[in-house]
């Protein structure tokens, strides 16, 4: 592959000089993992300020460069015409657009290649304020194949990244199976709707408190026994730790071994304001202070609490405290307040069985997607210093440029959801019972069919506008919206097929079954 280098000062030139003022354009923001993207789409929130009137616009194919560079907070703006963006943002337009392909482009500004080289030049003791130059940034050489080749490696790298996002939402299946199994099976744990006996939560077991050894003696950090901490905690089985140990820590300090089975939470730490992470260790383990481990009491499996929890995660992070300097903790007091249901062990042993068969089928993903991922990774890094051998690699086939009036045209002639506002039930209670919210979606529900009128119906634009009017019936709280509604919005749909309120058909020119509501 031929490859030559160019300065990013060959290729870009500065813009973002217009400000927003009264107009009305989209609100963009940049993300490390997505680049830009709409905050409407991004945040349930808005997180911007209120007053837009001095926000940059960013016109079609103009890079926008945010902070902290080295993290990859950038992305070209391809989606609107114009949007705007924080003024804090630099925005730079291309010198010769017809020379360059934007995701090649912008592949390479977002690569682990360059961020190392973003970081190498950034100035500032602080690692989070610390910034590149304008002129530092310039300055970076980029690797820049002739064109056809920036196509290819573009569509080969974009290729793989969709496989890796397929296998990502396969694995995120499993977990909402697991999800609806556990809820099928025991009900929801916060309304015990099947009227189980509860235990407090602390007295579910045996609680192991965790600590970090002294920094100060090396050879307590030369070991390989596996020290967990919440960093570790992103996943559903702990099988090694970022971090290890010595055997001499347990000969002189206090710190204890864990055996296998144990479940694992995080009880202090600025992750509670979002999340509370629990998982269960298959091997020996130490852990830190900021963590719990527990060793259920006979009666109570191990799996069936780990996903009890889970499933309690909302009214958990109810009972979050804050310490004095302003980490947040699940201490005794709250775990008092935490009743768990104990069904029958012949059932939590049935739903482990379940458990242990869905994880061997997620092991294997979560492999593939590994391999993907390092696959991923060694394609990015030869392309990018000229290494990989394109010529078996197709061109990728040119899509004509659609403009936005051909858009609405075409948008035009398609049958859209209906659009409106969904009702507020009497009483807001009804939203925090398993049975309300039900009860609820069935009204919603109602009221969508009497307005699609001839349109076809489907499940997630009504979902997703059912969704978004719980959460502004919740005020911003974060809204237990989720897999148990789904199912009952499928039982309802399948039932209604049966009961002939709705009817499906293929429609050979869409290829595709489709379901309408029933005339008469």
């Amino acid at each position: 592959m031929s490859l030559s280098y160019r300065s990013l000062n060959s290729l870009l030139e500065k813009s973002g000089t217009d400000r927003a003022g009264q107009r009305d354009y989209p609100l963009l923001s940049i993300t490390m993992r997505d680049g830009l993207v709409d905050q409407s789409e991004k945040f349930k929130k808005r997180i911007a300020s209120q007053d837009t009137t001095k926000y940059r616009v960013a016109y079609r194919n103009e890079l926008v460069v945010g902070f902290p560079i080295d993290e990859g907070v950038l992305g070209f703006q391809t989606r609107h015409p114009a949007g705007i963006v924080s003024p804090a943002y630099d925005i730079w337009k291309l010198k010769e657009p017809a020379e360059t392909h934007i995701p090649y482009l912008e592949r390479y500004l977002r690569s682990t290649q360059a961020r190392l080289i973003y970081a190498s030049k950034m100035q500032g003791a602080v690692a989070r304020r610390r910034s590149l130059t304008k002129a530092d940034f310039l300055d970076l050489e980029v690797p820049f194949p002739p064109l056809n080749d920036q196509k290819r490696i573009a569509h080969l790298l974009s290729t793989v990244e969709k496989i890796i996002a397929r296998r990502k939402q396969h694995l995120q299946q499993f977990d909402d199976l697991l999800k609806s199994v556990f809820l099928e099976m025991f009900g929801d744990p916060v309304e015990n709707e099947k009227e189980w006996p509860t235990v407090p939560f602390h007295r579910v077991g045996q609680f192991i408190s965790g600590g970090t050894p002294t920094k100060s003696r090396s050879d307590f950090w030369s070991g390989d026994f596996p020290w967990v901490s919440p960093k570790d905690m992103k996943v559903s089985k702990i099988e090694d730790a970022a971090d290890h140990i010595s055997e001499t820590v347990f000969e002189e300090t206090t710190l204890k071994r864990i055996a296998p089975g144990h479940l694992l939470m995080v009880v202090r730490g600025m992750i509670l304001a979002h999340s509370f992470p629990v998982a269960i260790n298959t091997v020996e383990i130490a852990i830190n202070q900021d963590m719990k481990a527990i060793k259920p009491i006979k009666g109570i499996s191990v799996t069936y609490l780990q996903n009890c929890l889970i499933s309690l995660k909302r009214q958990i992070l109810k009972l979050i405290s804050t310490a004095g300097h302003g980490t947040r903790k699940f201490d005794s007091i709250a775990m008092q307040k935490l009743l768990i249901p104990k069904p029958p062990e012949e059932l939590q042993n049935q739903f482990a069985a379940i458990v242990e068969k869905v994880e061997g089928i997620k092991n294997r993903y979560q492999q593939s997607l590994a391999d993907l991922e390092t696959l991923c990774s060694a394609l990015s890094h030869k392309a990018f210093k000229g290494e990989l051998d394109l010529s078996r690699i197709p061109l990728p086939t040119e899509h004509l440029e659609i403009t936005q009036d051909d858009k609405l045209e075409a948008e035009d002639g398609q049958s859209v959801e209906p659009t409106l506002t969904l009702p507020a039930p009497a009483d807001l209670g009804a939203l925090h019972s398993l049975e309300g919210r039900k009860t609820l979606l069935n009204q919603w529900l109602a009221s969508w069919l009497e307005r699609l009128g001839d349109a076809p119906f489907a499940a997630q634009p009504f979902m997703e506008a059912a969704g978004q009017r719980f959460w502004e019936l919740e005020e911003g709280d974060e809204p237990m919206w989720g897999v148990a509604e789904y199912d009952a919005l499928k039982a309802w749909v399948f039932e209604a097929l049966e009961n002939g309120r709705l009817t499906q058909r293929y429609d050979d020119a869409t290829n595709r079954i489709v379901i309408n509501v029933a005339k008469g």
